[in-house]
């Protein structure tokens, strides 16, 4: 009920400002319809997201899998179709579109299946007859989500100013737009799918850690903790190595493969060697998250991005595209050294 509510308040803030986001935001290349359409999906992704968190919770995260399979599985073949209809005229909006419809149906498809699979699920492992006797639900509920949500709210908002302010940043170095929205997407589209792809793995296991780092926390094992942690971040730093190595000696081949384009395999040749800290970041956030720092998580975000707006700010103008990579090298190495650090004293708290 709480994702309803804070998804469907979350749709109508976007359906009456979707004339200033299209404007400002869009710069006026696509209509309010796309605006529209993505207000639709929201009250959808946010139930959606509280009950894979459920089914995290209660170690049938399986559930959750099929459902992100269905979701992408119906996203690409919808996209697929629509944009073979759409992409033919050249229109900006009508492939904007095509692509934002084609997550919608996506997303109306794995909400469907969630909340079928939830009833089931409820009527199966939760006996009827069962009266909740505890006031204090609502209070521990909004005890979590409260700090979280606000933070999350500073940090998605810095995002979005993120993304707006560096095609502008770009222009200032004398690119032209639509050169710069070129090179920009080349790196954030393209590139940096490919380098991110196999973290879907780690995702899936960092998934897994949350609730199971959550246990041995509450029961006070701090040994387990500590072991199960040097372990997964060892492992994750190796297998993270290993897909340096892969990308920096066939980077131009899997761009070329690919895309068939030379510079998106230069882009993944660069960003090769952030790869361990990427990774690694992912699974020591997880971790956090289960030892219940996930607000000290959110915040080094926040100083993440703030730091990655500040170099976008100075450093694109003066070296372009370049300056826009330096950023992204400060970010994540930032990002991971504050976040490795909260761990090891959380560890080092455990010893004491």
């Amino acid at each position: 009920m709480i994702s309803l509510i804070f998804g469907t308040i979350a749709g109508i803030i976007f359906s009456l400002n979707s004339s200033f986001i299209t404007k400002v935001c869009f710069h006026n290349k696509v209509g309010p319809s796309i605006v529209y359409l993505i207000s639709v999906a929201l009250p959808m992704i946010a139930i959606s997201a509280s009950i894979s968190g459920y089914f995290t919770a209660v170690r049938r995260i399986y559930k959750s899998v099929i459902a992100n399979f269905l979701e992408y599985t119906i996203k690409i073949i919808t996209t697929i179709f629509l944009l073979s209809k759409y992409i033919s005229n050249g229109s900006i909006e009508g492939i904007c579109f095509a692509l934002i419809l084609g997550d919608v149906l996506s997303e109306v498809a794995s909400f469907s299946y969630n909340i079928i699979v939830l009833v089931l699920d409820l009527n199966k492992h939760i006996e009827k007859n069962y009266i909740k006797t505890n006031d204090s639900f609502i209070y521990r509920i909004f005890r979590i989500l409260m700090p979280v949500a606000f933070t999350s709210y500073i940090r998605s908002g810095l995002s979005t100013i993120k993304q707006l302010i560096i095609p502008s940043s770009l222009e200032k170095n004398g690119i032209e737009c639509e050169k710069a929205l070129a090179n920009y997407g080349t790196i954030t589209a393209m590139a940096m799918p490919i380098v991110m792809f196999p973290a879907t793995f780690l995702n899936a296991i960092a998934g897994l850690l949350i609730p199971e780092f959550s246990r041995y926390y509450v029961k006070k094992d701090y040994i387990k903790i500590k072991k199960y942690a040097d372990k997964l971040l060892i492992g994750s730093f190796l297998f993270a190595c290993t897909l340096t190595i892969i990308f920096i000696l066939f980077g131009n081949n899997i761009g070329n493969a690919i895309y068939n384009d030379l510079s998106v395999g230069t882009y993944i040749r660069i960003f090769a060697p952030l790869i361990p800290f990427m990774y690694v970041d992912i699974i020591v956030d997880s971790i956090l998250k289960g030892l219940d720092a996930q607000i000290n998580v959110l915040f080094i975000n926040i100083i993440d991005i703030i730091v990655s707006i500040s170099f976008i700010l100075f450093f694109v103008p003066i070296l372009g595209i370049k300056g826009f990579i330096v950023s992204i090298f400060a970010s994540e190495l930032l990002n991971f050294t504050l976040s490795l650090k909260k761990l090891l004293k959380i560890e080092r708290s455990f010893i004491v």
